[in-house]
């Protein structure tokens, strides 16, 4: 036995050594590119064609009725067509469980492209069909392919990667969002595609990331745990992880599967009925994940609750405060994606060195102290205190950079990372429902806070990052370097601590 343990622990760190391989790293992109990366940049290009867009919306109705839209008629058309997004986003991420477990993970990946393929064709042909619904059609579907996306590829990169790779891979997925913000507002400016003649083409070029994932993922392995606990293919298992991993097959990493495949048959000679992945509704009334589950409810929520994008829509008024010319602004609202992208960047070196843990707890806190000194700046510039509107861009920057290194990444890996196998579906659709409807909220809510509390409009996303750093600092365990029977094993001890008290 002594020898065993031993032995284990020596192969262990031997793989632990090893840097990730060209073929996992080329994987986790390529599930991105279609991934993460479209969740950024279609969140992004919507922001630039917005006056040409409710143009469009008008001429369609003077067109139609002959007579245009009253200014909140146009308004809540617009505001319908940006949240067409979220609620795809929404359905989607309900959708991308059962299809990951039906379908596999790398599958279900290339299946959702077919969403993203109609929405970007009918973007493309809304102009020649005069039709604002065709638009919000095409957005609603590419917020299904983004919310279907965003559940598996997490699934996906987590189930694929070595566990002292894990924080990277998912973090290389967060660059990609941060990327795919970059990126849209680039493309968006109005000397490329961000033009009356033009947004309809913009609106559509979504597809491309999309046609790269379909000429790349296939030649990439279904996910090595998928094929061993789902399916039962322990030799297509191997075989993906040779493939993952240059050839080798990590003796860590395969005793860590099989160390799960047959917790979960004890279990289900336990239970009774054969194991099969949990449902939403079954997860919720589990007693033994009540602990994980509280973990990702929160962090699925808190994610968008927290005000990031309020303050990506606030930044335009800001930087007009600080006095930058209208026609700039545009070329400066570009640097606050590439804050979060350097800083996502930044945050895959220091993942699997602070731990999951501190940089959620680190990255809160500081969001929120950025947050108290944004509305002092705020509520000083109304009284024309000078130098004022300076400190609010140095505010919205380092807001959008300790957001990147912290909570954009490991809310993300958490849902992967802390269940196991017949869980893990179910938990990513309800943190990636609670992500979705979350933003739908914050989307519709944030414009009425804005005329209503004025420069107190982020106390309440200021109250939200402090009582969400306090939450994991007392609740959340470190997960780093950890295998999953280890990390269910802490929950455990916190749940009976809690229940003693």
């Amino acid at each position: 036995m002594f020898v065993k343990m031993c032995s284990g622990s020596a192969a262990e760190a031997a793989d632990t050594k090893k840097p990730m391989s060209r073929t996992l790293a080329l994987a986790v992109c390529s599930a991105a590119i279609g991934g993460t990366f479209q969740y950024g940049y279609n969140i992004s290009i919507i922001n630039s064609p917005t006056t040409y867009i409710e143009d469009f919306i008008n001429s369609s109705c003077v067109e139609r009725w002959g007579t245009a839209l009253e200014t909140t008629q146009l308004t809540f058309v617009w505001t319908f067509i940006v949240s067409a997004f979220s609620l795809g986003g929404f359905f989607g991420a309900l959708l991308g469980g059962p299809m990951a477990v039906r379908l596999g993970r790398k599958s279900s990946l290339l299946l959702n492209n077919s969403f993203l393929v109609i929405g970007a064709v009918l973007a493309l042909t809304c102009r020649l069909a005069k039709s604002f619904e065709v638009l919000i059609l095409a957005r609603f579907l590419v917020g299904i392919n983004s919310g279907v996306s965003m559940n598996v590829q997490h699934m996906y990169v987590v189930e694929s990667a070595p566990k002292h790779h894990r924080g990277a891979v998912v973090f290389i997925s967060a660059v990609f969002t941060a990327f795919g913000i970059f990126l849209g507002q680039i493309v968006g400016l109005s000397v490329l595609l961000g033009t009356e003649p033009h947004w309809h083409y913009l609106l559509a070029s979504n597809a491309l990331p999309g046609l790269i994932q379909l000429v790349t993922l296939p030649w990439f392995p279904e996910s090595p745990r998928y094929l061993l606990i789902d399916r039962s293919d322990k030799e297509a298992c191997m075989n993906a992880l040779r493939s993952l991993n240059n050839g080798e097959v990590p003796v860590s990493e395969m005793d860590e599967m099989l160390q799960e495949q047959e917790q979960l048959k004890c279990a289900a000679l336990n239970s009774g009925p054969e194991t099969s992945a949990l449902t939403m509704w079954s997860l919720f009334w589990n007693c033994d994940l009540r602990p994980q589950l509280i973990v990702i409810v929160v962090a699925g929520s808190t994610v968008m609750l927290c005000g990031i994008d309020a303050i990506y829509f606030y930044s335009l008024y800001i930087f007009s405060q600080a006095g930058i010319p209208s026609e700039k602004i545009e070329f400066v609202t570009i640097g606050t994606g590439a804050c979060e992208l350097l800083a996502s960047l930044f945050s895959i070196l220091l993942v699997d060195r602070l731990g999951r843990r501190a940089l959620l707890i680190g990255g809160y806190s500081l969001m929120t102290i950025f947050l108290i000194v944004l509305t002092v700046a705020l509520t000083l510039e109304t009284k024309h205190v000078p130098g004022m509107p300076y400190v609010s861009m140095v505010c919205v920057f380092a807001f959008i950079i300790f957001f990147g290194l912290g909570p954009a990444g490991v809310t993300c890996l958490l849902p992967a990372e802390i269940f196991d196998q017949v869980a893990r579906p179910a938990a990513g659709m309800i943190c990636g429902s609670l992500y979705w409807i979350c933003l739908f909220l914050v989307g519709m809510v944030f414009p009425f806070m804005i005329h209503t509390l004025d420069s107190f409009c982020f106390l309440p996303f200021m109250v939200v990052c402090l009582l969400t750093a306090i939450f994991f600092c007392l609740f959340l365990p470190e997960t780093k370097g950890k295998t999953l029977a280890e990390i269910t094993a802490v929950f455990g001890k916190k749940a009976e601590k809690g229940l003693k008290k």
